[in-house]
């Protein structure tokens, strides 16, 4: 067994990326040290080229919900497999796999999951339960992390059947670095710590004020046979769209998050736009139907619209 494993997920905000490095400690659980580490997409490449491994201490590096897009990594990272660190890369997000069917992905894997099929913390404890079944080990803490799976996966693939899978999403966004070290304590019942609880009920109260800011700041567009929605939104986005997808039909939403600094792109139960396509064109990636990317621009935009209304009012 190796000492050290280092998992690199999308994170720390995200329930998917932060229950699938989770569900890598809890089947290394007693066996191995397991050291997260988190990025967001336009952070990824930097992130991986940080790590400095020393094998065989640290003997394996996972890559969940998340891919890179420069060359350099790939080399650092046929570098580390040189070296004698096992890598595994599981991942959900079309635009990754797109690059793997196009060649663009050079990397010698020790073994890989690349499905659309389910959300990847799912993707990862359905990959390690079925390994852990061939070696005759599979630890007891290990079982009992099912419902957190299920719950990730439920509101990663945006299905909202298991109640409470939305909830504990929120948990993980307010938290953010902190939710690591909860999620990952979590069993089948899924009992919430203090802090959890407290981060639910402000996140109830936050996310109210982000639809009211959006109701203010929204504007429609017809694109063809859709109809585009854009506007301001303080945090929560996809709550916002969730909301608004419930009240109509055929519908792109995009919406600025004043928090993020970052577009989300979402779709309303009935729309066909694949949203990943759309925000890879922007820079970006995600899901068919839950996408984002950064347009720095915007930001420009608003502070010259917030200068050439001050102007108008000094002496």
């Amino acid at each position: 067994m190796p000492n050290r494993v280092h998992v690199m997920s999308h994170g720390p905000h995200c329930l998917d990326g932060v229950a699938a490095a989770a569900a890598v400690a809890r089947f290394y659980e007693g066996r191995a040290e397991v050291v997260p580490h988190f990025a967001g997409n336009n952070e990824i490449d930097a992130a991986l080229r940080a790590l400095a491994l020393s094998p065989p201490a640290d003997a394996e590096l996972w890559i969940t919900d998340i891919s890179w897009k420069d060359p350099a990594t790939d080399a650092h990272l046929r570098a580390l497999s040189s070296a004698g660190v096992r890598l595994y890369w599981i991942d959900h997000h079309r635009t990754a796999l797109e690059r793997v069917r196009a060649g663009r992905v050079d990397v010698p894997f020790a073994d890989s999951v690349l499905r659309e099929d389910y959300a990847a913390s799912r993707l990862v404890y359905e990959h390690l339960r079925e390994r852990g079944r061939r070696e005759g080990r599979l630890p007891a803490g290990f079982a009992r992390f099912a419902r957190v799976i299920e719950m990730a996966d439920d509101n990663d693939r945006w299905l909202h059947r298991v109640p409470g899978s939305r909830e504990l999403a929120w948990v993980v966004r307010e938290l953010g670095p902190d939710s690591y070290h909860d999620i990952v304590r979590l069993d089948e019942d899924v009992a919430y710590t203090p802090r959890m609880s407290d981060a639910r009920d402000r996140v109830g109260a936050e996310i109210a004020r982000s639809i009211a800011v959006a109701e203010r700041s929204r504007v429609e567009r017809r694109v063809g046979d859709v109809t585009l929605v854009a506007a301001v939104c303080d945090g929560h986005p996809s709550e916002v769209a969730d909301a608004w997808g419930k009240q109509t039909t055929a519908t792109v939403f995009a919406l600025y998050d004043a928090r993020s600094l970052a577009v989300s792109l979402r779709r309303s139960p009935d729309c066909g736009v694949d949203l990943s396509h759309v925000a890879a064109a922007l820079g970006g990636g995600g899901h068919a139907a839950a996408a984002g990317c950064e347009l720095p621009e915007v930001r420009t935009a608003l502070a010259g619209l917030v200068a050439d209304r001050v102007a108008e009012r000094l002496p």
